[in-house]
């Protein structure tokens, strides 16, 4: 996801660097102030459910605080595109069109020489958490094309 020569469109380090600062500075504040981008709840006309903000709260608060910071590092700085080139079964990868949190114009782009057994597809008005908050909208029309 990171800027580099593979990725010349990701954010920079800063970008990260701020991430992990903000973290590390007030652990509990980042796990209240993550979700509300995460699942789109500053979009306008959205609803915010305390319930799921709070159980996204609870979760990482359980979690290591050294791991999380290590973990800003991992999905920001590595890259998975020899991986992904492996690939060799049936596979679907989704991204949102409004995830806020990784915007697929931040992400690399899917590897053009991937097995033509995958597919890649970007789901219309979606962002990360969108099964959470929109429980009734069922699957994706694009999942079916």
């Amino acid at each position: 996801m990171l800027k580099s020569d593979r990725n010349p469109g990701g954010p920079p380090i800063e970008v990260f660097d701020g991430l992990r600062a903000q973290l590390a500075a007030n652990r509990a504040q980042f796990y209240r102030d993550v979700p509300i981008p995460f699942y789109g709840c500053n979009r306008p006309g959205a609803t915010i459910s305390h319930g799921v903000v709070d159980n996204w709260w609870r979760q990482r608060m359980m979690g290591g605080a050294i791991a999380h910071y290590e973990c800003i590092k991992v999905f920001s700085e590595t890259d998975f595109t020899e991986d992904l080139m492996q690939i060799d079964q049936p596979t679907l990868v989704m991204h949102g069109d409004d995830d806020q949190i990784v915007p697929i114009s931040d992400a690399a782009p899917w590897p053009p020489n991937c097995s033509s057994t995958a597919r890649s597809r970007s789901i219309r008005a979606t962002r990360m958490g969108w099964r959470r908050c929109t429980p009734n909208r069922s699957t994706p029309t694009c999942w079916l094309s």
